[in-house]
C-alpha cells in the first residue's frame, strides 16, 4: 500500500469477522447502483473458496449472453483460495498491484472479504476509504463487535472485529489517512418487529459513538435477494427496458433499502 492514497478512486471494503452476513449481496447491489450512476466500478473477490460475488457476476454475464442483452456489470478480479501460506508475499503483492492498476481506470473499487480473518482479509482493510460491515439481528453476530451483558445492555469488552478495526484505524492514521468511514449495516434482518432486533440495533447505535462507526438499518431478509442470484440480476435491474419485469411491493421496498444504504454511505 502506498503511504498515502492520492488516487481519486474510492475503495469500499465489505468486511466482518463473521460469515453468513450477506457481504456479497451488498457488494453486488452497490456495484450495480454505482454503475447506473455512471461510475466505473471494479469488484475484487477475496473469498476464493466460496466465491459468492464471483458467481454472482458470472451468472450475470451468462444471463446477458443467453438473452442477448446488456446490463451494467462490474469488472471482476477473483483471488484463489488461501491454502499455501508460502504464497503470502505473492498474494499481497498481487492485491497491491491490482488495486494500483485500477486506480487509473475506475472510480470505485469494491472489495468483498471472506467471513474469517486471513492475510488477504487483513491486507484489504488497509486500502479502505469506506468500510461496510453487515450484521444480522443475532447476538452471535453482535459478539464480533462487542461482548454485551444481555441482562442490562452494558458493554463488557470490545469484540474481535472491533479491536481489529481499531488497529486498522491506527495504522491508516500513521500513514497519513486519519479518517475511515466505517459503517455497520443491518442485513438479512427479520421484517418483523422483535425485542431482540430492537435491542441489537439500540446497542449498535450507542456503540457507534464509542467505536467510531455509523449504523444503518440496511436490508431485510427478503426472498427476492436470493431468487435473483442465479440470474445474476439485482433488484435495481427489474425496471430496465431490456427486462421489463413487473415490480412487486417487495421489489420496491428492496430498491429503497439499497438507495438508502448508498445515500448513507455518501450523502
Amino acid at each position: 500500500m502506498t503511504e498515502n492514497n492520492l488516487s481519486s478512486t474510492h475503495v469500499i471494503v465489505i468486511g466482518n469477522e463473521k460469515g453468513g452476513t450477506g457481504k456479497s449481496t451488498i457488494a453486488m447491489h452497490l456495484a450495480v447502483m454505482l454503475m447506473m450512476e455512471k461510475y466505473k466500478v471494479a469488484v475484487i473477490d477475496l473469498d476464493g473458496r466460496q466465491g459468492s460475488l464471483s458467481k454472482y457476476v458470472e451468472n450475470r454475464r451468462a444471463f446477458c449472453e443467453a438473452h442477448k442483452i446488456v446490463l451494467p456489470t462490474p469488472l471482476l478480479y477473483r483471488f484463489a483460495p488461501v491454502d499455501d501460506y508460502a504464497e503470502i508475499p505473492a498474494d499481497i503483492k498481487k492485491l497491491d498491484t491490482t488495486i494500483k492498476e485500477l486506480f487509473s481506470t475506475v472510480d470505485v473499487i469494491i472489495i468483498d472479504t471472506p467471513g474469517h480473518k486471513n492475510y488477504l482479509f487483513e491486507a484489504a482493510h488497509q486500502y479502505a476509504d469506506t468500510l461496510i460491515s453487515p450484521i444480522t439481528d443475532s447476538l452471535v453476530d453482535l459478539s464480533s463487535i462487542a461482548d454485551i451483558d444481555a441482562s442490562n445492555g452494558q458493554l463488557k469488552n470490545p469484540g474481535p472485529y472491533a479491536e481489529f478495526v481499531w488497529n486498522v484505524k491506527k495504522q491508516l492514521a500513521a500513514k497519513g489517512k486519519p479518517y475511515l468511514n466505517w459503517i455497520i449495516t443491518g442485513n438479512k434482518t427479520t421484517a418483523l418487529k422483535s425485542r431482540n432486533k430492537n435491542f441489537i440495533f439500540e446497542v449498535l447505535i450507542k456503540l457507534g459513538k464509542l467505536y467510531g462507526f455509523r449504523f444503518c438499518s440496511g436490508f431485510k431478509d427478503r426472498v427476492i435477494y436470493k431468487e435473483l442470484f442465479l440470474d445474476g440480476i439485482t433488484v435495481l435491474d427489474m425496471q430496465q427496458d431490456v427486462l421489463k419485469r413487473k415490480m412487486s411491493m417487495s421489489h420496491l421496498a428492496a430498491k429503497m433499502e439499497i438507495k438508502n444504504l448508498a445515500e448513507f454511505i455518501c450523502p
